[in-house]
């Protein structure tokens, strides 16, 4: 699933072109790789001018960008760049022989408007666990002070994984765990349902989102319940399946082998037949190439499985769904988990 800045215009956000420049020349960079995510590729030719006017030959990455666990890398270390510049997220890790350039790319857009109609949502609860992505974090004290005037009592969480508190990313909720149990329900702040939904799922806990770009606000319930009503129907299809692929990521940070020769393991134990299928890009039609597979366990980025169901013709399941499947954890178990564990 796309993690994208979600936003109408790309000249919504401060890509610190000044700070792109000074960079490039502090550290005399002849040779930059931009990437960006798919919101702010229609910048590509004014940052590409900006980073060639510091100096540099510039090359901008025309691959889909998901988060910072998808960092181009292998493209920078085959391209022989001196900086990569990555856009719209914090760092996961800091690869040590790739110099990487992280622009956090925040939005301009305010909340007041969003938030003050996000607050008839939130009437039936009294504390409410206040979230948002990168781009909004500097706003954040901005929306806990309108909640605070409206009567409710606000906590943000701060479980250290992230950069900074009441943070979340598309596949890490710990800021969100973390407070789960002090909360009534969520307020997520930014555009559109991708990271509420997953809030949701992790927490298990009532979220209403307050989108700053469109100027709104709206729960997602129903989206969470038809989510888990398709992990259901696709853990009961993968139970048939005599053979399944556990799927290996190949990008920076989704690599989880051990994790997938475990998982091998344990169905090879329980009578199914098992192959390892190393994959970049998990699409329908990447998988399709393995008819005789009859579902796939996806050890790479969970989000493809929950929020791309419907373009999959086999089941695609979490290694968590895996477990029920193998009767060695219930439902109940595996939804208190989450979806999100490595």
């Amino acid at each position: 699933m796309h993690s994208v800045i979600n936003v109408p215009s790309p000249s919504s956000y401060d890509l610190e072109e000044r700070r792109l420049k000074k960079e490039i020349e502090k550290r005399q960079a002849k040779r930059v790789l931009i990437q960006l995510p798919e919101g702010l590729k229609p910048e590509a030719h004014r940052l590409a001018t900006i980073a060639e006017e510091a100096g540099a030959v510039a090359i901008v990455s025309a691959d889909p960008c998901y988060g910072a666990c998808d960092l181009a890398v292998p493209e920078a270390k085959s391209l022989d760049v001196d900086l990569l510049v990555h856009y719209g997220h914090t760092p996961v890790t800091r690869p040590k022989h790739t110099p990487i350039l992280y622009i956090e790319a925040r939005a301009r857009a305010g909340v007041k408007e969003a938030v003050e109609k996000a607050i008839p949502y939130l009437k039936d609860w009294r504390t409410v666990g206040l979230l948002t992505t990168v781009q909004h974090v500097h706003r954040l004290s901005d929306a806990k002070g309108i909640l605070v005037r409206a009567g409710k009592t606000v906590i943000i969480g701060d479980a250290g994984h992230m950069k900074y508190p009441g943070q979340v990313i598309g596949c890490d909720f710990s800021n969100a765990e973390s407070v789960s149990k002090e909360v009534d329900a969520f307020l997520f702040v930014g555009g559109g349902g991708f990271h509420a939904i997953g809030i949701a799922l992790a927490t298990g806990k009532p979220t209403i989102v307050a989108d700053p770009y469109e100027k709104r606000a709206f729960p997602i319930e129903d989206e969470t319940k038809t989510i888990l009503k398709q992990r259901w129907a696709s853990i009961c299809e993968a139970r048939e399946a005599k053979s399944l692929a556990i799927l290996i990521g190949l990008k920076s940070e989704q690599k989880r082998i051990e994790n997938a020769l475990e998982m091998k393991e344990k169905l090879e134990t329980n009578g199914k037949r098992a192959i390892l299928l190393a994959v970049r890009e998990i699409t329908p039609e990447a998988l399709m190439q393995f008819p005789d597979i009859d579902a796939f366990i996806n050890t790479a980025c969970p989000r493809i499985s929950l929020d791309d169901t419907r373009r999959f013709p086999k089941p695609v399941i979490t290694p968590n769904e895996a477990l029920i499947l193998l009767g060695e954890i219930t439902w109940e178990e595996a939804c208190r988990r989450g979806w999100f564990e490595s």
